[in-house]
C-alpha cells in the first residue's frame, strides 16, 4: 500500500473555520479537504434538506419534456418507460412508473435483455412500443447517444425523451427533450446526478406544474438514494442531499420491494455502504443471472406480501450470482497463474463458459488481488465480450480506444468498460492492450493508494469526535469516510490473529500508555509480527464503534500497518 497523507489547509482558512463552527483543528480540517470554507457550507453540508435542491426547469429541455408528457397524458397516449437491467436503470424505470400510473394507466416498462439486446435503447423495445401502440417512449439512464435508435422510432411515429447522465457525443439524437446535465449547452448547476436523479428532476418538475410540493416526492427517495449509491456517482451537492434524504426513507419508512430485501438480511438501520452491499447486489442480480423485469417488479410493487415474494425470488437469483462470481474468479486465479500471467502490467483472461453476467464483477475481484488494470473475456453468440477494470489514477478507456483496431465495439468510462471483439483478434488485442498500458501507465499506479485525511494521537478520539463524524455521511465519491493515521502505537501485549485461516488481526493498542483503543485489521492477519514484543508501529484507520453483547464501544478499523 502507497501512503499518501493529504496536504494541509491553509492556515488563514483552518483558523477562520474553527472560529466560525467552533470545532477543533481535526473536523475543521476533514471540512476544508471537503471543500467547505464557510459557517453557511457547513451548515448546507451537515443539515441537508429539500430546500438544497436546485430548480429542475435550470435543466436545458425540461420545459420541453415536462410539455409532451402533459400532451401525452391529455391525449390519452400510450407511455412506455425504458432503462436498463442495472440498479441505476431499474430504479429508474421504476420511479418514473410508479409516478406516470399516479397521473394515467396507460403506462409499461421496458428493460432490454441483457444477452439478447445488450445495453441501452435497443430495436426491439422500440419495435415493441410500435406494435403495442405507445407513441411516447421515456428513455432512463440510456440513450444519449442512441442517435440511430431514437431516428429509427421516429419513422414509426414514436417521440423520445431522453434522460440520461452519461456524456454525450458530438451529435444528439433527434429526441423531443434530451435531460442530461452533461451537456455541453446545459446549464444546469450540478453535472453529477445518476439516471435516476435526472428521472427525479423530471419527476419533480411535472409535480411543480401540478401545483404539488416537492414534499409529496419524498417517497420516491429510497430508490433515488439506492441508485446514488449503486452507480458510485459523487456523494456532493445536490447527490449528497438526495442520499441523505433518501437513507431516511429506506430506514424509516421504505416502499415494499426495499422493505422485503431489509428484511431478508435482517438489518435494522442502513448506511449508503449498506445500501451499496446489500440492497443493489440484489436488485442487480436479477438483471444479471435472469433479466432486469424482475427488479422493476419488486421496485414498484405496492403490496407487502407480494413484494416479499418476489423478494424470495430475486434473493435465489443473487445466491446463485455469488456461487458464480466465486467460481469463476477462482478458476480465473488460477488461469493466471498456471500461465504465468501475473507478471506483466495487465490481466486478461477468457474461458467461454464463463457466465457474462458476473465478468465485471470476476474483474473487480481480480484486482483485488493483482491490481492492475484487468479485462474478463466470455462467449457471447459468434463474438467474445468482455468487462474491464481499472486501478485508480489509470484511464482504461483511452487504452481501450488506443487498441481499437482489434476490438468491434467498446464503451464505458474512465474505470470500467465493455467490449466485443472477434474471437481470432484475442490474442493480438491481448498483446496490444499489454503494451499499450506497459507504456502509458504511472508504475506507482500499480501499488494500491491509502489517502490520509490527517495524523493524530489516539487521544484526540473521543465520542464527541464520532458523534461529529457521524454526521459528515452519507459516505462516498468526493466525501469518503475520513481516515487517520496515528505513529508510535505498541500492542499492549494481547495482539492475535482472528478469523478463518486466521486472516484478520485483532488487538488493543496504546500511544502514550494511558489511553487503549481495539483495532480490527480485516485481511492484515500476516502483519502480526510488525505488533509482536511491544514494537512500535504506525497505523491507518478508520474510526468505527463496536457492538458487542450490549456493550458499545469505540473501536479503529485498521486499513494498513508499517513499522
Amino acid at each position: 500500500m502507497r501512503w499518501t497523507l493529504k496536504p494541509k489547509p491553509e492556515a488563514k482558512k483552518l483558523a477562520h473555520l474553527k472560529q466560525s463552527l467552533q470545532v477543533d483543528e481535526v473536523v475543521a480540517t476533514l471540512l476544508l479537504q471537503r471543500g467547505i470554507e464557510t459557517y453557511e457550507e457547513a451548515k448546507t453540508f451537515f443539515r441537508p434538506s429539500l430546500d438544497h435542491l436546485h430548480d429542475p426547469f435550470l435543466m436545458k429541455d425540461m420545459d420541453k419534456a415536462v410539455e409532451r408528457i402533459e400532451l401525452a397524458l391529455s391525449k390519452k397516449e400510450n407511455i412506455l418507460v425504458f432503462g436498463d437491467y442495472d440498479v441505476d436503470g431499474t430504479s429508474s424505470v421504476a420511479l418514473m412508473s410508479t409516478y406516470l400510473k399516479t397521473r394515467t394507466e396507460l403506462v409499461a416498462t421496458y428493460i432490454p435483455d441483457r444477452y439478447d439486446e445488450g445495453y441501452g435503447v435497443s430495436i426491439k423495445g422500440i419495435d415493441f412500443a410500435d406494435d403495442n401502440d405507445f407513441s411516447l417512449i421515456i428513455a432512463l439512464d440510456c440513450g444519449v447517444k442512441a442517435i440511430d435508435k431514437v431516428a429509427y422510432a421516429k419513422e414509426k411515429g414514436i417521440d423520445f425523451i431522453i434522460c440520461d447522465h452519461h456524456r454525450p457525443g458530438t451529435n444528439l439524437p433527434e429526441a423531443i427533450a434530451i435531460l442530461d446535465p452533461k451537456r455541453d449547452d446545459c446549464n444546469y448547476p450540478f453535472k453529477e446526478l445518476c439516471g435516476c436523479g435526472v428521472g427525479f428532476k423530471l419527476i419533480q418538475a411535472l409535480a411543480f406544474k401540478e401545483g404539488k410540493p416537492i414534499e409529496e416526492l419524498t417517497e420516491y427517495l429510497d430508490l433515488v438514494a439506492t441508485a446514488i449509491g449503486a452507480d458510485i456517482v459523487p456523494i456532493v451537492g445536490e447527490n449528497r442531499a438526495l442520499a441523505f434524504l433518501g437513507l431516511q426513507v429506506i430506514n424509516t419508512n421504505p416502499r415494499p420491494g426495499i422493505k422485503a430485501i431489509i428484511n431478508q438480511v435482517k438489518k435494522e438501520e442502513l448506511t449508503i455502504t449498506d445500501v451499496v452491499f446489500i440492497v443493489a447486489p440484489r436488485i442487480n442480480a436479477a438483471g444479471r443471472m435472469k433479466h432486469g423485469n424482475y427488479a422493476v417488479t419488486l421496485l414498484s410493487e405496492t403490496d407487502y406480501d407480494l413484494a416479499e415474494q418476489y423478494a424470495e425470488e430475486i434473493e435465489t437469483f443473487n445466491t446463485d450470482r455469488r456461487e458464480a462470481d466465486q467460481r469463476i474468479t477462482d478458476e480465473a486465479l488460477q488461469q493466471i497463474e498456471n500461465n504465468q500471467e501475473h507478471e506483466g502490467f495487465t490481466t486478461v483472461v477468457y474461458h467461454e463458459t464463463w457466465h457474462k453476467g458476473v465478468i465485471g464483477i470476476v474483474a473487480s475481484r481480480l484486482i483485488e488481488t493483482y491490481y492492475r488494470p484487468t479485462l474478463v473475456f466470455t462467449k457471447s453468440g459468434d463474438k467474445l465480450a468482455a468487462s474491464a477494470r481499472s486501478v485508480s489514477g489509470f484511464d482504461v478507456y483511452n487504452a481501450l480506444e488506443a487498441c481499437s483496431e482489434h476490438i468491434e465495439q467498446f464503451g464505458g468510462h474512465k474505470y470500467a468498460a465493455g467490449l466485443t471483439l472477434k474471437e481470432e483478434n484475442y490474442e493480438a488485442f491481448k498483446q496490444a492492450f499489454e503494451d499499450e498500458v506497459s507504456r502509458t501507465i504511472d508504475k506507482h499506479l500499480l501499488v494500491p493508494e491509502i489517502k490520509i485525511d490527517f495524523k493524530i494521537n489516539l487521544q484526540q478520539i473521543d465520542n464527541k469526535l464520532w458523534r461529529i463524524l457521524c454526521q459528515f455521511a452519507p459516505f462516498g465519491p468526493g466525501n469518503m469516510t475520513p481516515i487517520f493515521m496515528s505513529e508510535d502505537i505498541k500492542d499492549t501485549g494481547y495482539g492475535k490473529c482472528v478469523g478463518e485461516d486466521d486472516k484478520h488481526l485483532r488487538m488493543t493498542v496504546t500511544q502514550t500508555g494511558n489511553e487503549k483503543i481495539v483495532c480490527i485489521g480485516f485481511n492484515l492477519g500476516d502483519k502480526l509480527e510488525l505488533i509482536e514484543n511491544k514494537k512500535p508501529f504506525k497505523i491507518v484507520y478508520s474510526i468505527d464503534e463496536n457492538h458487542w453483547n450490549g456493550n458499545v464501544s469505540l473501536q479503529l478499523k485498521l486499513r494498513d500497518i508499517r513499522e
